[in-house]
């Protein structure tokens, strides 16, 4: 049906809560980047509107930090523009500190908590290859 995937993928030795933390984070950067992904207002039968959402799924899968280091050099070697959340951002509290804690970290010592992409589907595969779907 879609020729393209919203893929996610996060760290399998991750808490739960941040698990959901970082799933919801890297969503809102992808659908910032692509907001042709977004579909329609949602109208309940009342007439209450609703915001839209992605118009298509969004593929949660899982990694391990290994596993995840790899996929952020595949999505870089195929210049997919991605979102990232790693650990030094749970100890913030706000965007600006985000970006100055993420810009502090040396590529080679970065610990991915998740990625999170939008591409071709054969492109989303070779990048996200060898990621389990979360369960």
């Amino acid at each position: 049906m879609f020729d393209t995937k919203f893929v996610v993928v996060v760290r399998d030795d991750l808490a739960t809560w941040q698990k959901l933390n970082v799933t919801a984070f890297l969503s809102t950067g992808i659908a910032a980047a692509k907001p042709e992904i977004i579909g329609e207002n949602y109208r309940d039968a009342a007439g209450n509107v609703y915001h839209p959402l992605s118009a298509q799924p969004i593929i949660v899968l899982s990694a391990d930090k290994g596993l995840l280091s790899k996929i952020r050099m595949r999505a870089l070697q195929r210049d997919i523009r991605a979102s990232l959340y790693i650990d030094e951002m749970f100890s913030t509290g706000h965007d600006a500190a985000n970006r100055a804690v993420f810009a502090q970290v040396p590529l080679e010592e970065t610990c991915i908590a998740g990625i999170a992409f939008h591409a071709g589907k054969r492109i989303a595969d070779k990048i996200t290859k060898g990621a389990k779907m979360h369960s």
